[in-house]
């Protein structure tokens, strides 16, 4: 907990790396959820996420040396390896080799979890992992985005972007909602009107017609956005280049998110949507390092004094507040 933004950490589904970012046999270092994690692609290619540090004599397993040095640890197989004493974990927390031992300790020797593990999913070329604060199974999973599978050839490549951002993951998520500041922070021409929003379970959804004025003539389009869960984003815009936008907010601590922001385009664009393309690309870009500057200094009001022009603020609230569950200690923490 803390005083500008007094609440835990959401629970949900949470990106951590896009797939490219792994390769079979790599390890790397990991903080998101107030903890420091490890994450490895196996040699099966699987990508498996566990607490960083070794229960033998607490070494970082996200730090190699000597050829390792500057990277991960070593991947043996399905296991990482310690860089400290050679004790091999595999993707469920168990020892699975401790090299120079005669008598195993007990708990490997019975083959128990030793190493707190973290669910794993795989898909939309993204690698995301589940927290919640109590250690409760996932109760949701994230869906497929046909436009983000790797071998869909009408959509380009991704372009991707990242940004931390120093506030609580709430107050990010608070601007889907919020149609005025998008004129007095971003400049529009005008304060846009939502033609439909909803909140189902742990599902929102949003959609917005729009007009682009061009020199042949006006354009008709839309934005629709969407969320599963506080973590996994996803706004589409069609009209006259049509753009899905992976919009992934993660947490690494109560005040401390990460947004990365995948940007796909259809591989057959000409050159004039190409141009609009890039330009989508870049006002959004732009608005995001405006909303940084507000979200960095303002604080976190508990009952803000709304207008009847602004958003469905309450109705947002009481949406994620369901992913808002303190850990028995009161930190948030898995």
């Amino acid at each position: 907990m803390t005083t500008r933004v007094p609440l835990p950490m959401p629970y949900g589904w949470f990106q951590v790396l896009y797939s490219h970012e792994l390769a079979v046999g790599e390890s790397k270092p990991l903080e998101y959820f107030d903890t420091e994690l490890v994450i490895f692609r196996t040699e099966s290619g699987e990508a498996k996420v566990l607490d960083a540090y070794c229960p033998h004599m607490g070494a970082h397993l996200g730090y190699g040396i000597r050829d390792q040095a500057g990277g991960g640890s070593q991947v043996n197989g399905e296991s990482i390896v310690c860089p400290f004493h050679g004790w091999e974990y595999n993707g469920d927390g168990e020892c699975t080799k401790v090299p120079y031992a005669k008598n195993l300790p007990p708990k490997v020797a019975r083959c128990e979890k030793v190493i707190k593990n973290w669910q794993v999913r795989e898909l939309n070329q993204c690698i995301y992992v589940w927290y919640h604060p109590e250690d409760i199974a996932p109760t949701f999973e994230p869906e497929p985005i046909p436009e983000a599978a790797a071998d869909n050839a009408d959509w380009g490549e991704m372009k991707t972007y990242q940004w931390e951002i120093n506030t609580h993951m709430q107050e990010i998520g608070e601007n889907a909602v919020d149609p005025a500041h998008f004129f007095f922070v971003h400049g529009t021409a005008d304060v846009p009107t939502p033609t439909e929003m909803s909140f189902d379970e742990h599902k929102r959804y949003g959609f917005l017609k729009t007009e682009m004025h061009t020199p042949k003539g006006t354009v008709h389009g839309s934005i629709e956005n969407s969320s599963i869960g506080p973590g996994i984003a996803l706004v589409k815009f069609s009209g006259i280049c049509d753009t899905v936008l992976m919009a992934n907010i993660s947490p690494i601590g109560p005040e401390k998110s990460v947004a990365k922001y995948a940007f796909i385009q259809r591989a057959d664009a000409g050159k004039t949507a190409s141009r609009v393309g890039q330009a989508i690309i870049d006002d959004i870009r732009k608005q995001m390092d405006e909303d940084r500057i507000i979200w960095a200094h303002k604080r976190y009001l508990e009952k803000p004094m709304l207008c009847d022009g602004d958003g469905p603020f309450n109705r947002f609230r009481k949406w994620y507040g369901q992913f808002l569950t303190a850990s028995p200690s009161g930190r948030g923490q898995g």
